[in-house]
Order: structure tokens, then C-alpha cells, then sequence
């Protein structure tokens, strides 16, 4: 066993997942619980240290042998001061000092990052960014969110707001996202936007195929739809294109402003396959220029649901190695 035992903590507002590795990034304990958000703060605290706690035991190491604690939280966050400003996934949470509170109940230093920057810096480390010193991760599921990697190194910004990739502006005009953000990539290409365009046709009577499958398993969602357009019903399939030529525009974005070497694409719509991500790519290269798409490599994710637990303890990893914790 290396010298350094970290533990990776992914809060989800369904799941809290605690990974616990060695300097190499392998993981030797793993615990994972629902959030129960309605608990509200104390109680959701209460959940991520008693899961560290048996994480810990589960990796047949003591509380005290771990050397670092990297969080993976949504946003918005302030990384420099490690508080979670107002998740819109955890009601409640306003200014949440985190870090420093894990810190003092678990008595190892904790550092707080943005839950996409960590799947993205996840990807870079151990999964299918490796090799690539300059890369995007964009996770395109319920919400659109992305992390920005360059020279090797995960690029946060001024405040460690930067990598808010669903937010890029797709459409002049539009539906709002959840952050009141007008045409951006996520009120235009989600999962979210897929099934709220869908429920406003369903209202006029069209896509029929998809109103019944959503009867069966409701609430409506995106994979309904995509369900539906597989099954034969062309609305439904057209409402699949229209996001992925958002997400293509998006896409093409990216490229024109960082010239990435890979975009690594995550996330519950990559399961749509060629429907969504056949005319993202078309419009992406469409829409970019040719020296910068020729430039990229536009591949799938694979750590799946592990990403942001792992790139927090890369996070936390790199930290130490930095002499910054």
C-alpha cells in the first residue's frame, strides 16, 4: 500500500458515493447511500460521514491513515472558501460551509470542486481523456455541465466558476434553464429540455407513442421519448435531432475556442447512441473551424457514475502533491 490513502466523496441529490484509493488512484473501499435531500443539511452531513466512515472500514484502513478528502458537489460553489452557494438539487443549501465542516468531523483537510469538474479531471486521469494535455468534458444528462482541462492541468477560473458548459449561449432566444439562463445549451439540449418540448406537444395531442410509454413509467423523461422515437414515432425522433443539433452548436463552440484535443462526452443522453450525437457532430464540424476539428477526438466517457467520487480524490491527490494541503 502507497504512503497516501485519500477518500473521493460524489453528493448527488439522489446518491452520495464515497471512494476510497491509494496514491495510484485504486479503489479499495466504496460505499454508496441514497442522499435523502428531504433530511435537509445536518441530516445529508450526517449520511456523507457516517458513509465515509464506512468507506474506511470497508477499505480495512483507520480515519486517521486518510490523508486528504476531495468533494464532489454541484454547483454553484466557491472552490477557494469550499461553501456550496445554492445547489438547485439540494433545496435548502445556502452558503454551505462543507469543507471545512467535513474537515473537523473527519479530521483530514477537505477541498470542495464543482461535480463536473471532477468527472472531467476523472476522465483525464483514469479514464478516456488519458493522454490528452488538452480536453473538455461535457456530461449531457437531466443538465448540461462540463470540465475544462488544459496543459494537463483541470482550469477553474477566477473563483472556480469556470467549465459551465451548459450555460454556453446556443439560441438568441428560447426557454429558460433552471438557472433562468435564456437559449443556453441546457435549456435547449438536456434531458430536461428534451421532455419539457415533448409534454408541450403531448398537450396538443401529438406524440401519441410517447404519452402512453410515459404512462407506464411516469414522470415523462428523455428516455421515454427516445423510446419512442426507436418505436417508429418521427416526432419523437425529430425532437432527439433538434437537441443534438443544439448540442452540436455547443459542440462546435468548444472547439472554436479552446481547440481541444479530445471533447469527452458523459452523461444518460450518450445511451441515445447516433440519434443524438449523429447530428451534433455534423453540426459541430459544420460550425467550427476545419484546423480545429480535424484537431479533435470526440469520445465517450467511461467511467460512468464513478467519475466524480474518483476526481475528487484526484483533486485532493493533486493537492497534496502540490504542498497546498
Amino acid at each position: 500500500m502507497t504512503d497516501h490513502i485519500y477518500a473521493g466523496i460524489d453528493l448527488g441529490g439522489t446518491k452520495i458515493l464515497v471512494l476510497i484509493a491509494d496514491d495510484n488512484g485504486k479503489v479499495i473501499g466504496d460505499t454508496r447511500i441514497p442522499t435523502e435531500a428531504a433530511l435537509g443539511v445536518d441530516g445529508v452531513i450526517n449520511r456523507i460521514v457516517e458513509a465515509t466512515k464506512d468507506a474506511v472500514q470497508e477499505a480495512g484502513v483507520e480515519l486517521p491513515a486518510v490523508r486528504a478528502i476531495g468533494v464532489s458537489a454541484p454547483g454553484p460553489i466557491d472552490t477557494v472558501k469550499g461553501i456550496i452557494t445554492d445547489p438547485p438539487n439540494l433545496h435548502g443549501w445556502h452558503n454551505v460551509p462543507l469543507a471545512r465542516i467535513l474537515q473537523e468531523r473527519l479530521d483530514a483537510p477537505a477541498i470542495l470542486e464543482n461535480d463536473a469538474n471532477c468527472q472531467g479531471l476523472a476522465e483525464h486521469e483514469y479514464g478516456a481523456g488519458r493522454g490528452f494535455r488538452h480536453m473538455v468534458f461535457v456530461t449531457a444528462s437531466t443538465g448540461i455541465g462540463g470540465g475544462i482541462i488544459i496543459d494537463n492541468e483541470l482550469y477553474v477560473g477566477a473563483s472556480g466558476a469556470a467549465g459551465e458548459i451548459g450555460h454556453l449561449v446556443v439560441a438568441s432566444e428560447g426557454p429558460t434553464c433552471g438557472a433562468g439562463h435564456i437559449g443556453c445549451l441546457e435549456a435547449m439540449a438536456s434531458g430536461t429540455a428534451i421532455a419539457r418540448d415533448a409534454a408541450a406537444l403531448i398537450a396538443q395531442g401529438q406524440l401519441v407513442r410517447t404519452a402512453r410509454i410515459a404512462e407506464h413509467n411516469p414522470p415523462l423523461d428523455a428516455a421515454d421519448v427516445f423510446r419512442a422515437s426507436q418505436e417508429g414515432e418521427t416526432e419523437a425522433g425529430a425532437l432527439i435531432t433538434r437537441a443534438g443539433r443544439y448540442l452540436g452548436t455547443g459542440l462546435a463552440s468548444i472547439i472554436n475556442a479552446f481547440n481541444p484535443q479530445a471533447i469527452i462526452i458523459g452523461g444518460g443522453l450518450i445511451n441515445m447512441g447516433d440519434a443524438i450525437m449523429a447530428p451534433a457532430i455534423e453540426v459541430a464540424r459544420d460550425r467550427s473551424f476545419g484546423q480545429s476539428f480535424n484537431d479533435v477526438q470526440i469520445i465517450e466517457s467511461e467511467l460512468g457514475d464513478r467519475a466524480g467520487a474518483l476526481g475528487a480524490i484526484a483533486v485532493a491527490r493533486k493537492k497534496v502533491a502540490a504542498g497546498a494541503m
